[in-house]
């Protein structure tokens, strides 16, 4: 079990067919399939880490990298200052793949009630 791809990895070694918005040799970008937003990119690292809480101190520079792409593509995906960055971790926080990814919505309105599930 251990050694079965994740869905992302299957994605960023070709084996799945998918629109990459952005790729670097750290992360790439893609369209969740299930949009919550008008905008809404997954940050997917390379390295197939399960959890952000399964990241290392050797992972420091791979996080604040995605970090950046988030911030990056937000931008280049027309949501201006405004949009939000999501983390789910673990199951219990709706996780559903387990590898590391991180959720960018945009251009739509906000508030501090959505936040609760």
């Amino acid at each position: 079990m251990a050694d079965e791809k994740t869905l992302f990895s299957r994605i960023a070694d070709g084996d799945l067919p998918a629109e990459i918005l952005h790729r670097d040799e750290h992360c790439f970008v893609i369209k969740d399939i299930s949009p919550q937003a008008p905008t809404h990119l997954l940050v997917i690292p390379i390295k197939p880490i399960p959890r952000l809480v399964d990241a290392t101190l050797a992972d420091r520079a791979l996080l604040g990298h995605l970090l950046w792409v988030a911030g990056d593509i937000a931008k280049r995906a027309g949501c201006g200052e405004a949009f939000r960055l999501v983390i789910n971790n673990g199951a219990g926080a709706g996780q559903t793949v387990f590898h590391l990814h991180l959720h960018v919505l945009g251009n739509t309105q906000f508030n501090e009630a959505s936040l609760l599930g």
